[in-house]
């Protein structure tokens, strides 16, 4: 099953971190992108909301917290392209698979152990 995916990210995030070591462990050819320091185009932004819808952002992290009410109101994809770390992550790309986080529903689908 392993193959080439994609891994989108934050360099300094642990659990994009361990997921790439994980998936790199178990076979898999990680191709990562840091978001905030490769900012992904409109297009690759739309494209993830797409995928994912609003799931993609991060209402959970400390960027989230940090924005007022009219920022939190923006259209998803603008929202991503100012503050890249409101997006949830990893995103993983590979083949017809989009996944979100890094749980054990997401391992299992990747062929990595919980």
């Amino acid at each position: 099953m392993p193959g080439k995916l994609t891994l989108y990210g934050l360099a300094h995030c642990s659990t994009c971190q361990k997921a790439q070591a994980d998936l790199e462990q178990h076979g898999w050819t990680v191709d990562f992108r840091d978001v905030q320091k490769q900012p992904l185009s409109e297009n690759e932004r739309a494209v993830l909301m797409a995928d994912f819808g609003d799931k993609i952002v991060n209402r959970a992290s400390l960027t989230w917290r940090g924005m007022d009410d009219a920022e939190r109101a923006d259209n998803p994809v603008a929202m991503m392209g100012r503050k890249p770390s409101v997006m949830k992550r990893p995103a993983i790309v590979a083949g017809d698979l989009r996944l979100l986080g890094w749980t054990a529903n997401v391992k299992r689908a990747l062929g990595v152990p919980a």
